[in-house]
Protein backbone atom coordinates (compact mmCIF):
# COMPACT_ATOMS: atom_id res chain seq x y z
CA UNK A 1 0.00 0.00 0.00
CA UNK A 2 2.72 2.84 0.88
CA UNK A 3 4.74 1.94 -2.49
CA UNK A 4 1.53 1.93 -4.38
CA UNK A 5 1.11 5.62 -2.95
CA UNK A 6 4.27 6.48 -3.74
CA UNK A 7 3.92 5.83 -7.18
CA UNK A 8 0.33 7.36 -7.28
CA UNK A 9 2.14 10.86 -6.06
CA UNK A 10 4.87 10.43 -8.37
CA UNK A 11 2.43 10.48 -11.43
CA UNK A 12 0.30 12.83 -9.97
CA UNK A 13 -2.72 10.73 -9.81
CA UNK A 14 -5.23 9.22 -6.92
CA UNK A 15 -5.09 6.33 -5.50
CA UNK A 16 -8.49 4.46 -5.57
CA UNK A 17 -9.60 1.47 -3.79
CA UNK A 18 -12.01 -0.31 -5.87
CA UNK A 19 -12.12 -3.58 -3.40
CA UNK A 20 -11.89 -3.10 -0.16
CA UNK A 21 -13.10 -6.59 0.38
CA UNK A 22 -10.53 -8.44 -0.98
CA UNK A 23 -7.48 -9.31 0.78
CA UNK A 24 -5.14 -7.56 0.23
CA UNK A 25 -7.60 -4.71 -0.55
CA UNK A 26 -7.41 -4.14 -4.93
CA UNK A 27 -6.56 -0.02 -5.42
CA UNK A 28 -5.87 1.76 -8.88
CA UNK A 29 -4.26 4.61 -9.67
CA UNK A 30 -6.24 7.26 -11.78
CA UNK A 31 -7.16 10.50 -12.21
CA UNK A 32 -10.06 10.77 -9.54
CA UNK A 33 -11.87 13.52 -10.59
CA UNK A 34 -11.74 13.11 -14.64
CA UNK A 35 -13.02 9.54 -13.37
CA UNK A 36 -16.08 11.46 -11.69
CA UNK A 37 -16.51 13.60 -14.31
CA UNK A 38 -16.92 10.68 -17.22
CA UNK A 39 -19.30 8.84 -14.89
CA UNK A 40 -21.58 11.75 -14.39
CA UNK A 41 -21.84 12.20 -18.30
CA UNK A 42 -22.39 9.08 -18.96
CA UNK A 43 -25.66 9.14 -16.67
CA UNK A 44 -26.98 11.96 -18.05
CA UNK A 45 -26.68 10.26 -21.45
CA UNK A 46 -28.55 6.92 -20.18
CA UNK A 47 -31.44 9.40 -18.75
CA UNK A 48 -31.37 11.44 -21.50
CA UNK A 49 -31.67 8.55 -23.49
CA UNK A 50 -34.08 6.99 -21.68
CA UNK A 51 -37.98 7.13 -22.60
CA UNK A 52 -40.31 7.91 -19.73
CA UNK A 53 -43.47 5.64 -19.95
CA UNK A 54 -46.56 6.41 -18.51
CA UNK A 55 -49.77 3.67 -17.78
CA UNK A 56 -52.55 6.11 -18.69
CA UNK A 57 -56.13 4.92 -18.40
CA UNK A 58 -59.23 5.14 -19.85
CA UNK A 59 -62.28 3.91 -19.16
CA UNK A 60 -65.90 2.90 -20.99
CA UNK A 61 -68.96 1.51 -20.19
CA UNK A 62 -70.44 -1.91 -21.79
CA UNK A 63 -73.52 0.59 -22.93
CA UNK A 64 -71.58 3.51 -24.24
CA UNK A 65 -72.92 5.29 -26.75
CA UNK A 66 -71.16 5.61 -30.41
CA UNK A 67 -70.23 9.36 -29.87
CA UNK A 68 -68.89 8.63 -26.39
CA UNK A 69 -66.39 5.45 -27.80
CA UNK A 70 -65.16 7.45 -30.72
CA UNK A 71 -64.09 9.88 -28.55
CA UNK A 72 -62.62 7.69 -25.70
CA UNK A 73 -60.82 5.66 -28.51
CA UNK A 74 -59.23 9.01 -30.06
CA UNK A 75 -57.78 9.73 -26.88
CA UNK A 76 -56.13 6.27 -26.88
CA UNK A 77 -54.84 6.55 -29.88
CA UNK A 78 -53.28 9.94 -28.77
CA UNK A 79 -51.88 8.50 -25.82
CA UNK A 80 -50.13 5.25 -27.74
CA UNK A 81 -48.48 7.93 -30.41
CA UNK A 82 -47.25 9.96 -26.99
CA UNK A 83 -45.26 6.30 -26.15
CA UNK A 84 -47.53 5.91 -23.42
CA UNK A 85 -49.64 2.32 -22.29
CA UNK A 86 -52.94 2.80 -21.74
CA UNK A 87 -54.76 0.31 -19.73
CA UNK A 88 -58.49 0.21 -21.28
CA UNK A 89 -61.41 -0.45 -18.17
CA UNK A 90 -65.17 -1.75 -18.79
CA UNK A 91 -66.70 -0.87 -15.70
CA UNK A 92 -69.73 -3.16 -14.78
CA UNK A 93 -72.66 -1.97 -12.78
CA UNK A 94 -75.25 -4.60 -11.04
CA UNK A 95 -76.79 -7.12 -13.65
CA UNK A 96 -74.12 -5.81 -16.41
CA UNK A 97 -71.75 -8.43 -15.00
CA UNK A 98 -73.80 -11.32 -16.38
CA UNK A 99 -72.77 -10.50 -19.59
CA UNK A 100 -69.03 -9.76 -20.01
CA UNK A 101 -69.48 -10.54 -23.89
CA UNK A 102 -70.02 -7.31 -23.90
CA UNK A 103 -66.98 -5.58 -22.27
CA UNK A 104 -64.96 -8.35 -24.21
CA UNK A 105 -66.79 -6.98 -27.77
CA UNK A 106 -65.96 -3.39 -26.91
CA UNK A 107 -62.58 -4.07 -25.88
CA UNK A 108 -61.96 -5.80 -29.34
CA UNK A 109 -63.35 -3.05 -31.22
CA UNK A 110 -60.84 -0.45 -29.63
CA UNK A 111 -57.87 -2.46 -30.42
CA UNK A 112 -59.21 -2.66 -34.43
CA UNK A 113 -59.38 1.16 -34.19
CA UNK A 114 -56.04 1.70 -32.69
CA UNK A 115 -54.21 -1.17 -34.12
CA UNK A 116 -52.22 1.48 -36.51
CA UNK A 117 -50.87 2.70 -33.99
CA UNK A 118 -50.67 0.24 -30.95
CA UNK A 119 -51.21 -3.43 -30.09
CA UNK A 120 -52.46 -5.80 -27.16
CA UNK A 121 -49.97 -6.43 -25.07
CA UNK A 122 -52.24 -8.39 -22.24
CA UNK A 123 -55.00 -9.47 -23.32
CA UNK A 124 -58.68 -8.61 -21.81
CA UNK A 125 -59.32 -10.11 -18.37
CA UNK A 126 -61.78 -10.09 -15.01
CA UNK A 127 -60.41 -7.77 -12.50
CA UNK A 128 -63.12 -7.79 -9.70
CA UNK A 129 -66.36 -5.78 -11.51
CA UNK A 130 -64.31 -4.73 -14.29
CA UNK A 131 -62.79 -6.10 -17.15
CA UNK A 132 -58.90 -4.72 -18.42
CA UNK A 133 -56.67 -4.96 -21.38
CA UNK A 134 -53.36 -3.27 -21.42
CA UNK A 135 -52.30 -1.45 -24.70
CA UNK A 136 -48.57 -0.83 -25.64
CA UNK A 137 -47.41 1.92 -28.82
CA UNK A 138 -46.41 -0.14 -31.45
CA UNK A 139 -43.67 1.67 -33.75
CA UNK A 140 -43.35 -0.70 -36.77
CA UNK A 141 -47.36 0.18 -37.14
CA UNK A 142 -46.81 4.02 -36.64
CA UNK A 143 -44.23 3.95 -39.07
CA UNK A 144 -46.30 2.32 -41.76
CA UNK A 145 -49.64 4.08 -40.95
CA UNK A 146 -47.34 7.43 -41.76
CA UNK A 147 -45.52 5.84 -44.76
CA UNK A 148 -48.92 4.54 -46.13
CA UNK A 149 -50.13 8.42 -45.87
CA UNK A 150 -53.98 7.32 -44.39
CA UNK A 151 -55.27 10.31 -42.52
CA UNK A 152 -58.86 8.88 -42.76
CA UNK A 153 -60.08 11.61 -45.20
CA UNK A 154 -61.49 10.39 -49.00
CA UNK A 155 -58.91 10.81 -51.51
CA UNK A 156 -62.24 12.35 -53.61
CA UNK A 157 -62.79 15.18 -51.27
CA UNK A 158 -59.27 15.91 -50.34
CA UNK A 159 -59.63 19.75 -51.72
CA UNK A 160 -63.12 19.93 -51.14
CA UNK A 161 -64.46 18.92 -54.84
CA UNK A 162 -67.77 17.63 -55.17
CA UNK A 163 -67.57 14.00 -56.10
CA UNK A 164 -68.27 13.48 -60.00
CA UNK A 165 -71.94 12.57 -60.73
CA UNK A 166 -72.09 8.25 -61.91
CA UNK A 167 -74.21 7.68 -64.45
CA UNK A 168 -75.80 4.11 -64.93
CA UNK A 169 -75.24 2.59 -68.36
CA UNK A 170 -79.05 1.94 -68.41
CA UNK A 171 -79.89 5.33 -67.84
CA UNK A 172 -80.65 7.50 -71.16
CA UNK A 173 -78.19 9.90 -70.96
CA UNK A 174 -79.94 13.70 -71.41
CA UNK A 175 -77.17 14.65 -73.69
CA UNK A 176 -77.36 11.48 -75.87
CA UNK A 177 -80.43 9.34 -75.73
CA UNK A 178 -82.80 11.73 -74.48
CA UNK A 179 -86.12 12.93 -76.61
CA UNK A 180 -84.37 16.09 -78.63
CA UNK A 181 -86.62 18.56 -79.26
CA UNK A 182 -87.62 19.10 -83.24
CA UNK A 183 -88.38 22.13 -85.35
CA UNK A 184 -91.74 21.80 -86.98
CA UNK A 185 -92.26 20.88 -90.52
CA UNK A 186 -92.73 22.99 -93.35
CA UNK A 187 -96.48 21.54 -93.92
CA UNK A 188 -97.91 21.39 -90.64
CA UNK A 189 -99.99 24.48 -89.53
CA UNK A 190 -98.52 26.83 -86.83
CA UNK A 191 -100.44 26.70 -83.61
CA UNK A 192 -102.36 29.95 -83.12
CA UNK A 193 -101.02 31.69 -79.58
CA UNK A 194 -104.17 33.95 -79.56
CA UNK A 195 -105.34 34.97 -76.22
CA UNK A 196 -108.01 32.37 -75.20
CA UNK A 197 -109.69 35.16 -73.37
CA UNK A 198 -109.71 38.31 -75.94
CA UNK A 199 -111.13 35.36 -78.12
CA UNK A 200 -113.91 34.74 -76.02
CA UNK A 201 -114.88 38.04 -75.15
CA UNK A 202 -114.81 39.14 -78.99
CA UNK A 203 -117.18 36.34 -79.60
CA UNK A 204 -119.60 37.46 -76.43
CA UNK A 205 -120.10 41.38 -78.03
CA UNK A 206 -121.73 39.95 -81.12
CA UNK A 207 -118.51 41.17 -83.00
CA UNK A 208 -117.35 39.34 -85.67
CA UNK A 209 -113.51 38.24 -85.65
CA UNK A 210 -110.97 40.09 -88.23
CA UNK A 211 -110.83 37.42 -91.13
CA UNK A 212 -107.39 36.60 -91.86
CA UNK A 213 -106.09 36.85 -95.46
Amino acid sequence: MPEALIMARDLDLDLVEVADKANPPVCRIMDYGKYKYEAAQRAKESRRNSTNVVVKEMKYRPKIGGGDFSTKTRKVEHFLAEGHKVKVTIMFRGREMQHPELGKKILDNVAEAVMHTGRVEVMPKIDGRNMTMVLVPDRKAQIAHAASGKDGENPSHTNGAAPEAVHSPDAPSAATDGPRPTAPAADQPTQDHTNPTETSETVASGESPAETA
